[in-house]
């Protein structure tokens, strides 16, 4: 039976990319974009490349919008395979600052909404789908900037890089990770952590050294594991990173 994936801020980006890769392995992908039209863009680009995918408004700070997702992958498809929780925001527009003294409470607020609060309402409702699958896969797209242990280590490779609402959701985004993992540790589901590299998007900047072309490998590699494969972990590639 065909597997059915949706990615979360799939119109561009890592997320388009992922839905790609996932597509061309035979994955019935369903893009969820906040904005129609540049979703339906993104169809016709993955229409250019010979995939035929399928296409759901999500707006994170919709709180109606996980029902809406779950109403409609249950009437057309009756369960999901693989969720990746992709879409995130950076408002400030800058990773490499230090701002836990000046950061707003909206920005805090309105970050953690997209970054965290709406991964878990999403997750939440289309659980039961997931459920129905022989082999669930849950991806929540974090970033090595939500290790602690990494921002707690003198001469990390990180420590320039202390954008408190961004690095903060990543990590409980971590801990849901880990919590839902134990949670289903004795079914069929697997639920990980994934950094996908410093990537050329809107959110990364143009300084970043992968090209966003080659940004799906973290994502793909952890939504398509073997039985015997890892959960409750947050990997970069095939690379572990502490917590």
């Amino acid at each position: 039976m065909e597997k059915v994936a949706f990615i979360t801020g799939a119109n561009r980006g890592i997320g388009f990319e992922t839905s790609k890769k996932l597509a061309e392995r035979g994955v019935k992908v369903i893009l969820g974009s906040r904005d129609l039209s540049k979703g339906k863009q993104a169809i016709d680009k993955l229409h250019l490349n010979g995939i035929e995918a399928d296409l759901i408004q999500y707006d994170a700070f919709d709180l109606d919008a996980p029902q809406k997702v779950y109403d409609y992958i249950l009437e057309k498809y009756k369960k999901l395979d693989i969720l990746i929780n992709n879409a995130g925001v950076l408002l400030t527009g800058n990773l490499f600052v230090t701002n836990s003294s000046t950061v707003s409470d909206k920005d805090m607020k309105d970050t953690f909404q997209t970054n965290f609060f709406s991964v878990i309402s999403l997750t939440q409702k289309l659980l039961p789908l997931i459920k129905k699958s022989e082999a669930g896969r849950i991806v929540n797209v974090s970033t090595i900037l939500s290790s602690l242990t990494l921002h707690s280590a003198k001469d990390s490779p990180i420590s320039p890089a202390k954008e408190l609402a961004y690095n903060s959701s990543k990590t409980a985004l971590n801990a849901y990770t880990i919590h839902l993992a134990i949670e289903l540790k004795d079914t069929n589901i697997k639920v990980n952590s994934g950094h996908p590299g410093w990537v050329k998007t809107e959110l990364g900047g143009p300084k970043a050294p992968i090209e966003v072309e080659d940004s799906y490998k973290t994502s793909l590699r952890l939504a398509t594991l073997d039985d015997d494969g890892p959960s409750g972990g947050l990997f970069h590639e095939d690379d572990s990173i502490p917590w």
